[in-house]
């Protein structure tokens, strides 16, 4: 225990040492924001995304499926298992937390939140170290007292990822620090952001927190976006030699949500800058705009052996997206029947197929269509005499050709 407190000391002159240096070094970053009008461009990341919050849309990608050691970036992960386990009860933010041994000599390895072995903090400051100055042991102490063991939480984890789709993603621990096989994709980070800040919300209470002082320490917020871009209110950063200087970012502006992940950037400043980079280019070229209200009807698909041959669609839900701004009129909005042919009888309400926003080529969303209205089936004398005016139908038009 005595060799305890010395090092814990020598830490805590360590840090009040180099957050000094990191305050002043901040006050110089010139950080360039370059302006992308409608051309792509190359951004400096490895790998980067830009994502819109509330529909998924991905509005730039470079290498966004590679796996890439993410550093802090793991602790998204870490904090939603936190959030759920708050969620169904499991836990709750005034349990204490018991701090391990091994959970104090993480804090050594890197950025912590300075817990003392064998204390007992409540996990309201564990979730708020992990957010604010991304403590690795608070990342193992969260760990251990939700499953015993951060070995078991990392199960957790790895089981999380592929439960949200993110499949170009392992953990081997709970914070990020160098381990192999350790990876994820600039893509299922975004996912996962989305996931967390769709679903609790709170989080980015917590990651807009600008410092924090616990056990005497005061430190700032690790995310430059925070004092450096409007309306930026996450989300976590990331570093180590291997990963180098990754950045997730997010911002509401204008009633737009933006998601930005930067990977293996050189520096600070060139991770600032990308992250700028990807936020301008979304904000300045795009606009969340609602292309069609729930109940609205979109056309008329064709029905089989019906009492009338077409049957008119709605579409269920309202249909939002991101789109370019300067093709807003570009837009198109068509039914798309279900691959099954729709045949009568058929009921009003009836889900037959999706109606698809399309941009060129591009379809920028989708939403399920239904009928207006009951189309009954034709008796056997209707269908005969149809088909035999379709036939006489056909002749026509081929002497006719």
């Amino acid at each position: 225990m005595e060799d305890y407190m010395k090092m814990k000391e020598q830490r805590k002159k360590q840090k009040r040492t180099g957050w000094v240096g990191m305050a002043v070094l901040l006050l110089f970053l010139s950080v360039a924001s370059p302006v992308f009008a409608q051309e792509p461009f190359n951004s400096a990341a490895e790998s980067a995304i830009l994502m819109e919050a509330s529909t998924g849309q991905i509005l730039y990608g470079k290498n966004v499926d590679t796996p890439l050691p993410p550093a802090s970036i793991t602790k998204i992960m870490t904090l939603l298992l936190g959030f759920e386990a708050l969620e169904n009860g499991s836990a709750h933010l005034e349990d204490q937390v018991t701090v391990s041994e091994k959970a104090w000599r993480t804090g050594m390895k890197g950025s912590e939140m300075f817990l003392d072995v064998g204390s007992k903090v409540p996990l309201r400051d564990i979730l708020t170290g992990i957010s604010v100055v991304s403590a690795n042991d608070g990342c193992v102490a969260l760990a251990e007292h939700l499953y015993g063991s951060e070995e078991a939480f990392v199960g957790q984890m790895n089981k999380r990822a592929k439960e949200l789709g993110m499949t170009h993603t392992e953990f081997k621990n709970c914070n990020g620090l160098p381990a192999a096989g350790h990876h994820m994709s600039a893509h299922d980070i975004a996912i996962l952001a989305r996931y967390l800040i769709t679903n609790y919300p709170k989080v980015l209470e917590l990651e807009s927190t600008k410092e924090l002082t616990f056990n005497g320490i005061y430190q700032k917020n690790r995310n430059p976006l925070l004092e450096n871009y409007p309306g930026a209110d996450g989300l976590k950063t990331g570093w180590t030699e291997e990963a180098g200087f990754c950045l997730v970012g997010t911002a509401k502006k204008d009633g737009m949500r933006l998601i930005s992940v930067v990977l293996k950037t050189r520096d600070e400043k060139e991770r600032l800058a990308a992250s700028k980079e990807l936020l301008d280019f979304g904000y300045q070229n795009f606009e969340l705009t609602e292309i069609a209200k729930k109940g609205k009807e979109i056309g008329e698909i064709p029905v089989r052996n019906g009492r009338e041959t077409t049957v008119p669609v709605k579409i269920n839900e309202s249909i939002t997206a991101a789109v370019p701004k300067s093709h807003k009129a570009d837009i198109k909005i068509s039914a798309v029947p279900s691959d099954k042919p729709i045949s009568a009888p058929v009921a009003a309400g009836k889900t037959v197929g999706k109606a698809e926003v399309r941009l060129g080529k591009d379809v920028l969303a989708t939403a399920d269509i239904s009928t207006t209205k009951k189309v009954e089936k034709i008796g056997f004398i209707t269908k005969l005499i149809r088909g035999i005016a379709d036939f006489f139908r056909s002749l026509f038009k081929v002497s006719k050709a």
